[in-house]
């Protein structure tokens, strides 16, 4: 099986793979085509079905297996497919698990590691709270390790809401050595929680996709409900501790334009706004970095960093 990491500008595929998203679109000339997500374990890659009523293209839906023929090209600095052919493929002709991105670290290392994390946590309510998710929810602690942290963007593989969690964690951590001003005890447990939303807000692999209460809620207003119904459950909890954790999850995007409810008044809401958005863009980064891994020049035009990117060549 040729993986989608491999591909190169100029290649000729025929291989089985998932089929993350279909969706019939029009041209400027009215022409119809079909915008198509490709997807296996390494990754995903935008295709385009430019006849779809084509006798080559057969009858396949999104979450569909399908077998493509197609040429790989270069499209604004991305990769992407031109496909000639679809045939959706049955039950028998593939192995699953070839089809789901799965985080490069190992799950349960990393869940150790964030664990050992909690365990560092002094105030005996924040303490309480974080295991009352992340120790004595089996449940939760299943679906956190299986999540991903977006549908595309950064970490969008099984894992990846644990290492994007993890990373950022360990960023506050730091934070938190170099500016004592911040209440360790506060940020690590809003950066551990920042994200626990995305359990609801995105559903399972090989879907990935946004849930209705993801749609109508979203990841930061769900896991600021979420820290509430356990903090309920904590007898005494204190009211204003619970609303400052509340606040740095509500305020982590940083500005209303990214989706953030609120924007940060505690300096722990902040030092949390910038290490989620760091960890985020250097993995974004990265992972174009190594989708083009052969590419040694200049990638082309990027809109969320709104630069044209190249690799380091030293």
């Amino acid at each position: 099986m040729k993986y989608i990491r491999d591909f190169k500008e100029g290649d000729r595929v025929f291989d089985i793979y998932l089929c993350k998203h279909k969706q019939a679109a029009v041209t400027k000339n009215g022409k119809p085509y079909e915008n198509v997500i490709l997807q296996d374990k390494t990754g995903t890659i935008d295709a385009k079905v430019w006849e779809p009523n084509n006798p080559g293209i057969g009858e396949y839906d999104t979450l569909s297996y399908i077998e493509v023929y197609g040429d790989v090209t270069n499209f604004q600095g991305s990769l992407q497919m031109s496909v000639k052919r679809i045939r959706a493929c049955q039950e028998g002709e593939y192995t699953a698990s070839d089809y789901l991105p799965v985080s490069s670290r190992d799950i349960d290392t990393m869940y150790g590691e964030l664990l050992e994390l909690v365990q560092s946590i002094q105030n005996p309510y924040l303490k309480q709270l974080l295991e009352s998710f992340f120790v004595a929810d089996e449940g939760f602690a299943k679906a956190f390790k299986a999540s991903s942290a977006a549908k595309t963007v950064h970490h969008g593989f099984v894992g990846g809401l644990l290492e994007h969690t993890l990373g950022v964690v360990k960023l506050c951590d730091y934070y938190c050595s170099a500016y004592p001003v911040l209440k360790r005890d506060l940020l690590l447990t809003a950066a551990a929680c920042h994200d626990i939303g995305k359990i609801r807000e995105i559903s399972s692999f090989p879907e990935n996709d946004y849930t209705d209460e993801g749609q109508l809620l979203g990841h930061i207003v769900i896991g600021s409900q979420m820290v509430a119904e356990h903090a309920a459950k904590i007898e005494g909890f204190p009211g204003g501790l619970l609303v400052e954790v509340q606040h740095c999850i509500l305020a982590h995007h940083g500005k209303y334009e990214f989706g953030s409810p609120k924007i940060p008044a505690l300096i722990e809401a902040l030092a949390l706004n910038y290490a989620d958005d760091t960890d985020a863009k250097l993995e974004t980064f990265k992972e174009i970095l190594e989708n083009n891994k052969d590419n040694s020049g200049w990638l082309g035009y990027n809109r969320l960093f709104e630069s044209n990117l190249r690799a380091t060549r030293l």
